[in-house]
């Protein structure tokens, strides 16, 4: 089991920056793969970012390509996503996600991770 707990939400201006963390807890945390996904209502849940359990690759969604970036500190156990340039559009729940190393799946799909954080709101006003 891994848990996960979001942190460094807020409600920022358009333009500024954020930082989101994800804290992780349980077995070897850092044998995971992790994810960023963000949902807003009455949407469908919406992958932003991820990053391989050994730091090989990393993942983004085109509409955050260039000022998302994500990363993380295994000996921490916490995974970041950096938001910078936001965009009223960037709004939404956002929520960290683990999956298996050995998850042969897509790192796009929220379907392969099997832990889920609790979710942070980031709300962007323009």
């Amino acid at each position: 089991q891994v848990q996960l707990v979001e942190s460094g939400g807020g409600l920022v201006q358009a333009g500024v920056s954020l930082r989101l963390s994800c804290a992780a807890s349980g077995r070897t945390s850092s044998s995971y793969g992790m994810g960023w996904f963000r949902q807003v209502p009455g949407k469908d849940r919406e992958f932003v970012a991820a990053i391989r359990w050994d730091v090989t690759n990393t993942y983004y969604a085109d509409s955050v390509k260039g000022r998302f970036t994500i990363s993380r500190d295994n000996a921490k156990n916490t995974v970041y996503l950096q938001m910078n340039s936001l965009k009223p559009e960037d709004t939404a729940l956002y929520y960290c996600a683990a999956r298996s190393r050995y998850n042969l799946g897509s790192y796009y799909s929220f379907g392969d991770y099997a832990y889920w954080g609790h979710g942070t709101q980031a709300t962007v006003s323009s």
